[in-house]
């Protein structure tokens, strides 16, 4: 089968290998629609393990199922999670499922970015989900971002009513604020350096947006009737971004980190502020079995518009281009990359 092996964000290449063989428990998937993500372009992070097939976004159609898999069959429009918890750990339990080892250890073979992926037993009983039929392949492939954006709301409490600000407005950002819309926040703000993603913001349900190198305490409070924002979401892993979430958050106030940093990136935090001003700083990585079912269900009944996120689709073999509209954070919203085109 063909597969697009990641060397770097400009050496993205397409090659040959078997296609995966699958024993009791699995499922071997057809990929039809795989997202790049973000974090799929942060270089620091991939060369360590590359050359590698990456691609966790996926949505596909059954092709082979392994012996003792009854619950689906061959046929099955499905998408599948790259990752999965043991369910039984002390981090499961108390609800941190995404921080589970098996969570972070489990994964399908070899990666979207191909035409076939073996599903693991354990990938299985617990990451497969039917799509309805009226929602396609590439729909189905935001099952796994928009999990992560709920959880991130979730884990926030986002409320009605509340002032959200979103610093970056790439696509976690434009989740972030439909999201936000959809829960009935009361007035959601937004930030980009791109006039591409300010404008794409407004589209997406922004009540106001600005460049992101304005005085944004001074802009937050001019069209929040004084205040600071209730939750500031940083979707920007950029050091000045990080900085600007701490400023703009107001008292009693959350703010959610969304986005990976440079390697090894630190700065310095008023302990004391925090205290006196009884400021939430916390961090959401990825989804549980519970945000994806809440993503399904919010895609598959037109909450969120993913589908006019996408902006870009290609073949496996114009795989390197996609990641280098991903990397470049300018004109691109999500890029879909279609295994069998």
């Amino acid at each position: 089968m063909r597969v697009a092996m990641y060397y770097n964000n400009h050496d993205v290449r397409l090659e040959e290998m078997p296609t995966p063989e699958i024993g009791p428990g699995e499922l071997l998937v057809r990929v039809e629609a795989c997202g790049i993500c973000g974090s799929d372009t942060v270089e620091w992070y991939r060369l360590r393990r590359a050359p590698l097939v990456l691609g966790h976004e996926i949505a596909g159609q059954v092709a082979a199922v392994g012996e003792g898999v009854s619950q689906y069959k061959v046929g099955d429009r499905v998408f599948v999670y790259h990752h999965v918890p043991c369910n039984t750990c002390h981090i499961c339990l108390s609800g941190h499922h995404t921080a589970c080892d098996t969570f972070r250890k489990s994964h399908f073979y070899p990666g979207g970015f191909a035409e076939y992926v073996r599903v693991p037993a354990i990938n299985t009983d617990r990451g497969v989900y039917l799509l309805p039929d009226h929602v396609s392949y590439e729909e189905g492939s935001f099952v796994e971002p928009v999990a992560c954006v709920v959880r991130g709301a979730r884990l926030a409490r986002l409320q009605p009513g509340q002032t959200v600000l979103v610093l970056g407005s790439g696509i976690t950002g434009l989740l972030h604020i439909q999201l936000a819309r959809a829960l009935g926040a009361g007035r959601i703000i937004a930030t980009d350096v791109s006039d591409y993603r300010m404008e794409a913001a407004r589209r997406f349900g922004a009540d106001h947006v600005f460049h992101a190198r304005e005085d944004m305490p001074t802009r937050v409070r001019q069209v929040n009737d004084g205040r600071l924002a209730d939750l500031v979401i940083a979707c920007a892993g950029a050091l000045p971004a990080l900085e600007q979430a701490v400023t703009c958050v107001e008292r009693g106030g959350t703010v959610l980190f969304f986005a990976l940093t440079a390697e090894g990136v630190k700065f310095p935090i008023s302990i004391n502020d925090l205290l006196l001003n009884e400021i939430t700083l916390l961090g959401s990585y990825s989804g549980s079995r519970q945000d994806a079912t809440v993503a399904l269900q919010l895609i598959a009944n037109g909450s969120l518009r993913v589908r006019d996120m996408i902006t870009h689709r290609f073949g496996l073999a114009e795989t390197q281009r996609g990641f280098e509209l991903v990397a470049a954070a300018q004109e691109s919203i999500k890029v879909i990359i279609e295994p069998q085109h």
